[in-house]
């Protein structure tokens, strides 16, 4: 099957995550900043991850070199170019506006430099994308409603809230009282729950956080009555193969609960997360959860048509990418031939 060429929408994907290298060394030297490694070679060495902790002490290093909002720009500018190439017709893209804002980033700056790309792609290349901020759960609250004070000028420009950084420790409940406020103001809700946190953590989010999509989500298997909620109101599942891998969520991608998830009825759709430091894109983690979980043609065709059932955009659109869907189906998936 040609998985590049399949139409696929992308839901669960940080913009920080997708600086390569390269890229990280080239903004480093142009602004000024000495990087802990000291070259590219050491800097994807150090992608050995050992737990989630482990990753956003790096990636949190690296985001230092950027700075103004051409660097904003050319992050985001760069992976709506690869995501086009991997025919991704819409991205639903995370921002940790914290991350920047701590170190003295102003808030206008980061959200301008996206959102000037994200325009471009849709202008010259046909992608559309919404931007969603994602709030750090191991920051304090008051940072969260700060955060979301900023956001309030953008409209429609920023169309949820989500929340991610250190699970562990770090519960939905936490932030109740800014996601009411969010809300109430018109954004829509997405939340991580269920990577290194426990099931608590999705029935939380759900019940007290009120998201229409969980972000990994993949500890649900562990309760039968949380899985039945899930498959009953169609919940999405933004899940992310190979950071489940590199993360050490999973032993092999052969252990990867995703087919289960299919066949269990959920609405789990594949992402690529961080991809610049997980090892691939989404086509590379369509064809490695394929290959691992012995996926047929009618589960990929599942799998792309949630992405976009999933997404915040319109009937109207998302039936038109789900037509694309069949018709590339029609192409790369053959028929089954009935049993004599």
């Amino acid at each position: 099957m040609d998985l590049r060429a399949l139409p696929k929408a992308e839901l669960h994907l940080h913009i920080e995550g997708t600086f390569e290298p390269e890229a990280i060394f080239a903004m480093a030297e142009r602004n000024g900043v000495t990087l802990k490694y000291p070259n590219v070679e050491a800097l994807r060495h150090a992608y050995a991850f050992t737990d989630p902790q482990s990753f956003l002490d790096c990636r949190y290093d690296c985001m230092r070199v950027l700075q103004k909002e051409e660097d904003f720009y050319e992050l985001t500018a760069a992976y709506l170019l690869r995501a086009h190439g991997q025919n991704v017709r819409h991205a639903e893209i995370f921002f940790d506006p914290q991350a920047h804002t701590q170190r003295g980033v102003s808030f206008h700056v980061v959200v301008d430099g996206i959102r000037a790309a994200m325009r471009e792609a849709e202008r010259e290349r046909g992608i559309t994308s919404h931007l969603i901020l994602c709030f750090l759960r191991d920051r304090p609250v008051q940072s969260a409603r700060t955060t979301l004070e900023e956001a309030l000028a953008y409209g429609e420009g920023i169309v949820g809230v989500g929340l991610d950084s250190a699970e562990r420790g770090n519960p939905p409940s936490k932030f109740s009282g800014v996601f009411d406020q969010a809300r109430a103001e018109g954004f829509l809700a997405v939340a991580h729950a269920g990577e290194e946190g426990p099931p608590a953590y999705i029935w939380e989010a759900l019940d007290l956080l009120k998201v229409r999509r969980i972000d990994h989500g993949v500890a649900c298997m562990q309760d039968g009555a949380l899985v039945q909620r899930l498959v009953r109101q169609q919940t999405p599942l933004t899940v992310c193969p190979l950071s489940n891998l590199r993360l050490r969520v999973v032993d092999t991608l052969a252990d990867h609960p995703l087919k289960a998830m299919l066949e269990a009825g959920l609405c789990a759709t594949v992402n690529s997360d961080d991809p610049a430091y997980f090892g691939g894109y989404v086509t590379e983690n369509y064809d490695a959860v394929t290959r691992a979980l012995l996926l047929d043609g009618d589960a990929v065709i599942t799998l792309a048509k949630n992405s976009f059932q999933a997404s915040f955009l319109d009937d109207a659109t998302k039936r038109r990418h789900l037509l694309d869907i069949e018709q590339w189906a029609a192409l790369n998936v053959p028929k089954r031939t009935p049993s004599a």
